[in-house]
């Protein structure tokens, strides 16, 4: 992947500095014209430093889709990018240093690495940066996914005002990727395909 341009740098700062990682509105320096911030923005999305999904109400969107507008947000990706660990209360930690090892030196035993390991030193499971706004559309399609009978494509649309697609691309990038839930989906003697999260 390319170097960062100032302008690149800029915003996935701006971002990391939001609890939600939300890469509008851009930082009040840029003086860019419509054409050149959607240039900067599509090579962000282009090396995955910038993610698109659906935008919750009273998000801010950059495009939309058959009536459906969509948000963006910084990556795992953007944040390492400019060395920011991950997003807490607004504010973009460093990460850890990482002790440098030495190629010949022979593996610790499951035993010596317990011991080196503190308890308290966990990685954040994935999606643990960002949380789901309670009444927001997402928490509607994941309460809806916890139900024992799960939900049908047609039931989430509905709830959610959706197209297909946009909530298939939720399923998929939102809630697999970014909140870590897993998904499984199966279809029902009808031939309707249902999904729901698994415990």
């Amino acid at each position: 992947m390319p170097g960062l341009t100032e302008i690149q740098r800029v915003i996935l700062a701006g971002a990391a500095q939001r609890a939600d990682g939300s890469i509008l509105p851009l930082p009040k320096k840029l003086k860019l014209g419509a054409k050149a911030i959607e240039g900067v923005l599509s090579d962000l999305i282009k090396n995955k430093l910038v993610a698109e999904e659906p935008a919750t109400d009273g998000s801010p969107s950059w495009r939309g889709t058959d009536n459906q507008p969509m948000a963006l947000t910084i990556t795992a990706s953007g944040l390492r990018a400019i060395g920011a660990h991950e997003l807490k209360g607004g504010e973009a930690k460093n990460p850890p240093p990482r002790p440098t090892r030495n190629p010949h030196r022979r593996k610790p035993s499951c035993r010596r690495d317990k011991v080196r390991r503190s308890p308290k030193d966990t990685r954040p499971s994935p999606g643990s940066s960002r949380a789901v706004r309670g009444g927001s559309k997402q928490a509607k399609v994941i309460e809806l996914l916890r139900r024992p009978q799960g939900a049908s494509l047609s039931e989430m649309q509905k709830a959610t005002g959706w197209q297909a697609h946009s909530v298939r691309g939720a399923l998929s990038g939102t809630l697999k990727k970014k909140l870590g839930l897993s998904i499984t989906s199966e279809r029902t003697d009808a031939g309707e395909r249902r999904y729901r999260i698994a415990k």
